[in-house]
């Protein structure tokens, strides 16, 4: 079997082209989850850091083999290259940063080969924290330095990221990790994730996905329950439907035409499985999500 490769995920060309030439950015949570929902299958940053806040909810996170499930404020930190993969429930809020290695670590003083203890520190993590609210309120200036045009607005936002990445720093590696799944495990897990990247717009049934990874249904439902919480049929449905938003919102395609480039024959197959999947149809989805962001 080929071995496919874990996908660097670049946010500026896949989400929003302003990022492309920036050191570094700050999103909320919603907005992405929009575009690549709730599950997001094991990926890296090349040359980027990022770090997640989720501020309620159960969310279970992957970081190269070491799992977590957290209850609450979730904070994790990914360095470049680190493959990660993490759910999140479906009203939880957050932040996501995104910063460049050179800018981190100029922000940070770290020079490459010096015992540095913030160098030593940034290694990935996950922790909950019970008190949330500096870090969030320097997230908020961030968020509000972003869209700002005033006087001096980027020295305002490095020295906000200076201040955040530092109260990260602070909370690293202060808890342990829930569960460190076989290896083996992660690695069928991550596998089935690319296949469904690769194949999600041929359906591919889940007998056909297990064949593939010499695996029963129920041991490859197993595997993906116990390293995202989500079932295999979900995680699949998800990937279809982080298209299907995608084009919905970025494109002017016709609903049946969003259909047919995801593979469906029949649109009337396509319109039931979206409007099981999130409760309202695609059209009024597209609507209300124009009506929102007006």
């Amino acid at each position: 079997m080929t071995q496919m490769a874990i996908p660097n995920l670049d946010i500026g060309k896949v989400y929003d082209s302003r990022y492309d030439d920036s050191d570094f950015h700050i999103e909320r949570l919603n907005s992405l989850a929009l575009f690549f929902g709730r599950n997001m299958p094991t990926h890296y940053h090349d040359r980027y850091y990022q770090l997640h806040i989720i501020l309620e909810g159960t969310t279970h996170v992957l970081l190269d083999e070491a799992h977590y499930l957290k209850t609450g404020t979730t904070l994790f930190f990914t360095p470049p290259t680190v493959p990660h993969s993490f759910v999140t429930d479906d009203d939880a809020n957050g932040y996501v940063i995104t910063a460049s290695q050179p800018l981190v670590w100029r922000l940070l003083d770290i020079e490459i080969g010096r015992n540095d203890v913030a160098s030593t520190a940034l290694q990935p993590f996950c922790t909950q924290l019970s008190n949330p609210s500096k870090l969030v309120s320097l997230l908020e200036m961030l968020l509000a330095e972003q869209d700002s045009s005033e006087f001096m607005c980027d020295v305002a936002k490095q020295s906000l990221l200076q201040l955040t990445l530092i109260e990260v720093i602070r909370h690293a590696n202060t808890q342990p990790v829930t569960t460190q799944f076989r290896s083996a495990d992660v690695a069928l897990f991550n596998r089935f994730n690319q296949m469904i990247e690769v194949n999600y717009r041929q359906h591919l049934t889940l007998p056909e996905y297990a064949e593939e990874l010499s695996l029963t249904t129920a041991r490859l439902n197993d595997i993906c329950r116990k390293i995202s919480g989500l079932s295999s049929k979900r995680l699949v449905a998800e990937r279809v439907m982080q298209e299907a938003r995608r084009l919905l919102l970025l494109t002017p395609m016709p609903v049946s035409q969003v259909a047919y480039e995801l593979g469906y024959q029949d649109p009337a197959y396509f319109a039931r499985f979206f409007k099981k999947q999130i409760g309202e149809t695609a059209s009024d989805f597209r609507q209300n999500q124009k009506r929102d962001s007006n």
